[in-house]
């Protein structure tokens, strides 16, 4: 049977977090942490998602790894194709999506692509080509404050239109109300004079519909929740047989430790609940950059409470501190620094033979699996939408939780610690 869907995402959080939800769909799904050297026995897998670190890399970077990308992806003659970038569209003026989406267009030799960042079940909505979450303007939730990726347009339309030369439409909700039909003639006419058509989407029962609509599609774009609806196109077309053990993954003994650098306003709240009842430790940059703060002494803390674990190690803050450590340190070096010392960190604590680990934020969790030489995840159950459990392929598996650090609810942490029991 040939690899139905290869993916290609612009982050590690968010290749586990699409990967989710195609084994949610029951499609057997390897994780990829860099394009394999080496042969793989890919007879048992349905899909195939990369996980890249181009989300914040010079545009030209992210267009030349997301095209090697495709092309190992083509090699292993994939159906469809799917570039998956964060649900709040984290994407500048001068951002990758745009021109990653160009590029694989051209390389894949097609003129025509949806881009649906849409995810209803974590309150990422898209009406009229604006983006709410939970409600609110994406350039009012907080979003205009990330420290990498500020975002002050939630017209989705003007956004990607600032970063292509492609013309810009729009499918709008009254017309994937009518159904998968409409939705698709719709696509279709756009596709005359149009490159790309932002996907209102307000429901999960939307994403279907719109999923549904695009199985003729060479090239997808989007969010997770878009995968949806593509294992019931395969099977439509007689590629494709549910496997009901998908998400099966081996249980490990031991202890687990929690590391969180992202910032965002939910991994916040987690990082402030979990505080309450276990020992934790936060990490600043100013002293990370002093010296004051190395992985020495992280870990003589480490040891000193480790009888008392779980352990939290965190780097999450506020967006005036953020601001505080970029004005004193440069934009780029208080991330550099934090990502550093959980990479050396999460070194130190697997030689000690932990082999399980909750790690929050996209970067974070790139700097983790870098860290840990994984090279292929297998992907298990959901933890929480977007937020699967995985296992490291190889001899010494260990059990991950990579969560983006818009995911999850307050308890989330607490969760991901009785799934990995």
């Amino acid at each position: 049977m040939p690899i139905l869907l290869g993916c290609i995402a612009d982050d590690f959080t968010g290749a586990t977090d699409l990967a989710s939800f195609l084994v949610a769909s029951g499609m057997r799904t390897l994780q990829l942490t860099a394009i394999p050297t080496t042969e793989l026995d890919l007879s048992e897998i349905d899909a195939l998602v990369i996980a890249l670190k181009s989300r914040t890399q010079p545009v030209d970077d992210a267009i030349a790894d997301s095209l090697q990308a495709l092309h190992w992806l083509q090699k292993q003659q994939c159906v469809q194709f799917y570039f998956k970038y964060c649900s709040t569209f984290d994407s500048t003026a001068e951002g990758n999506i745009g021109p990653v989406i160009d590029a694989l267009l051209e390389a894949l030799h097609e003129s025509f692509t949806i881009a649906c960042p849409a995810l209803p079940i974590n309150g990422r909505t898209v009406y009229n080509g604006y983006l709410f979450v939970n409600g609110e303007l994406l350039n009012e939730c907080g979003m205009q404050h990330h420290p990498l990726t500020p975002m002050h347009d939630a017209n989705l339309v003007r956004v990607l239109d600032s970063q292509t030369q492609r013309k810009v439409g729009l499918v709008p909700h009254t017309v994937i109300a009518q159904g998968v039909e409409a939705t698709r003639e719709k696509m279709q006419q756009l596709a005359i004079d149009t490159s790309y058509a932002i996907i209102d989407s307000l429901t999960q029962d939307d994403l279907m519909t719109i999923g549904h609509a695009c199985s003729e599609l060479k090239l997808l774009t989007g969010g997770s929740g878009l995968a949806i609806g593509l294992a019931d196109n395969y099977a439509a077309k007689g590629l494709f047989t549910r496997q009901q053990n998908s998400a099966q993954l081996t249980k490990q003994p031991g202890e687990v430790v929690i590391l969180s650098g992202s910032c965002s306003a939910a991994t916040r709240e987690q990082v402030e609940v979990f505080q309450q009842r276990q020992p934790s430790l936060k990490i600043d940059p100013l002293l990370l950059h002093s010296g004051q703060q190395s992985v020495a002494s992280v870990m003589q803390w480490f040891e000193q409470y480790r009888s008392q674990g779980p352990l939290l190690i965190y780097a999450t803050d506020h967006p005036d501190a953020i601001k505080r450590y970029q004005d004193k340190l440069g934009a780029n070096r208080a991330g550099q620094l934090v990502e550093q010392l959980m990479a050396d960190l999460v070194r130190h604590l697997s030689n000690l033979g932990i082999k399980k680990f909750i790690v929050a934020g996209g970067e974070t969790s790139g700097a983790v699996v870098q860290a840990l030489q994984v090279s292929a995840l297998k992907i298990g159950a959901t933890i929480t939408p977007g937020v699967p459990l995985t296992q490291t392929v190889g001899d010494n598996p260990q059990l991950l939780a990579l969560k983006s650090g818009k995911f999850g609810g307050p308890n989330f942490f607490n969760k991901a610690l009785e799934m990995m029991l």
